[in-house]
């Protein structure tokens, strides 16, 4: 009669186990993935598991039930909290039946899931559940964020730059220090999302256009500031989010800008905003220059140009005629009424030109009458800026630009 082994955890000395011993099981399987997310080897590397250890035939593991797991997952998520309360319940009734595991985790579910469902009742009955949504769906589209700014406010991004993606601001006063300062709010159009440069530059076609609704004094803008906007990201556009917000900024990345940009009604006198107002017609035609720098490459897009010219200037003297300046400018005004008059009708004839040269000529005397430097003492009776911005001409006629603001009067 053989003497059975003590108890305790021994192997058997013989090459073979003694009959009704159960095979020896295999190592465990990863139970999870490690910090540097490979999945690690359980407690024991050998070919062998531990003497004691729960069987199943055939020396597997009994399954895990998989109720417990979606349990336990909806549990901790506190997602649809009463569903993982139910499916704990379940999942125990199915774990006794079919001698499973998971139970653990079944419970830790029912758990997690009641305190879900208790929290979700108070958030029902105070109203907790609406500011919720409501926070999350703003979130969703920006508002809160970067997104949420409006005209006239200034802010500071926490990486203190506009480039690059926006996460959050923080609103601050323009009287000091700040990364940027929004002039106007857009919307993108309709439609599904066209693309990350597609947005970019309908932003930017927007908010050039609409720098002097804010900026009305084009000269009082100094040379280190630049347009720069916010869009919408391809998630946030499937959520409806077409917001795009036009700010300026200093041209190096991490510059600053100093005291508010605005000038309109809000800060300028009734002289002022008429002066600037009639400027803008004859700046936004300026803006209106051919794609092809020189007149030889297109001689009838330049014709049409010096057209559009001749109207604004035509335009803008009359603007200027009528309103009734102060004194103090309206001799000023009035001097320069007459050299629009004399500038219009050198434009009207660079319209008219046959060839290329002819329109030089014609086109060359007309920006010299116009000269911005022959608008400084206009606009010092004004109270305007007078520091011409750099030079500029306007685009068109082999000048390379592509905005008016050299020529403002």
């Amino acid at each position: 009669m053989a003497t059975p082994p003590p108890p305790g955890p021994q192997q058997p000395e013989g090459p073979y186990p003694p009959p009704g011993t159960p095979p020896y099981p295999h190592a465990p399987y990863p139970q999870g993935p490690s910090p540097q997310g490979a999945y690690q080897q359980g407690p024991y590397a050998g070919p062998y598991g531990p003497w004691g250890q729960p069987w199943s035939p055939y020396g597997q593991q009994a399954p895990v039930n998989g109720l417990a797991i979606a349990a336990l997952v909806l549990g901790i998520l506190c997602f649809l909290p009463a569903v993982g309360l139910v499916l704990g319940i379940v999942a125990l009734v199915q774990i006794r039946k079919r001698g499973q595991r998971g139970k653990g985790m079944a419970v830790a579910g029912m758990v997690m899931s009641s305190v879900g469902v208790v929290l979700l009742a108070l958030m029902v009955a105070t109203g907790g559940a609406r500011d919720f949504w409501d926070g999350f769906t703003e979130g969703a589209r920006g508002d809160g964020s970067a997104f949420s700014l409006h005209k006239g406010q200034c802010f500071d991004t926490p990486e203190g730059t506009l480039e690059g993606v926006a996460y959050d601001v923080d609103t601050v006063p323009c009287s000091g220090k700040h990364d940027g300062e929004v002039f106007a709010e857009a919307k993108a159009h309709d439609g599904s999302y066209p693309g990350d440069t597609a947005v970019s530059d309908e932003a930017g076609d927007m908010c050039y256009s609409l720098v002097d609704t804010y900026a009305m004094d084009g000269w009082a803008v100094p040379d280190d500031v630049d347009v720069y906007y916010f869009t919408p990201t391809r998630q946030s556009w499937g959520m409806g989010d077409r917001e795009i917000t036009c700010m300026f900024g200093n041209t190096d990345e991490h510059g600053t800008l100093t005291g508010s940009l605005r000038e309109d009604s809000t800060t300028l006198d009734a002289d002022q905003v008429a002066y600037l107002e009639a400027a803008r017609v004859l700046n936004r035609a300026m803006a209106s220059a051919p794609e092809e720098e020189y007149v030889e490459d297109d001689l009838p897009g330049h014709r049409r140009w010096a057209t559009r010219v001749s109207g604004a200037l035509a335009e803008q003297a009359d603007l200027l005629r009528g309103h009734t300046f102060a004194p103090a400018a309206g001799e000023r005004v009035a001097a320069l009424v007459k050299d629009l008059d004399r500038s219009r009708a050198e434009w009207a004839k660079a319209a008219k030109a046959s060839d290329a040269d002819t329109f030089y000529a014609h086109y060359e005397k007309a920006l010299k009458i116009i000269d911005p430097k022959r608008t400084v003492t206009t606009r010092k009776a004004l109270g305007l800026a007078t520091t011409p911005p750099e030079e500029d001409t306007g685009g068109g006629a082999g000048s390379g630009g592509e905005d008016g603001s050299g020529i403002e009067v």
